[in-house]
């Protein structure tokens, strides 16, 4: 994969978990909805919960993103 294939998937995926984070998607997502865009186990979620995973999920997502500017071996 390219450099600006990985960046410009990176920046899609911020700005999809920017949404849930901020803009009120973690309040659209709650209920089933959470089960098809999250995972399944997330479907009781309330969106406080929501919001705690996309942080995560977003923190571990900048970390694969920085290493794998230099290690081009691990984008996929």
């Amino acid at each position: 994969m390219s450099i600006g294939e990985f960046v410009g998937m990176y920046l899609l995926s911020s700005l999809f978990w920017k949404w849930v984070i901020s803009w009120g998607g973690a309040q659209w997502l709650e209920g089933w909805k959470s089960m098809l865009f999250l995972d399944w186990f997330a479907w009781s979620w309330n969106a406080e919960q929501i919001r705690l995973y996309a942080v995560v999920i977003w923190a571990f997502t900048t970390i694969f993103f920085l290493v794998g500017l230099f290690k081009p071996e691990w984008r996929f």
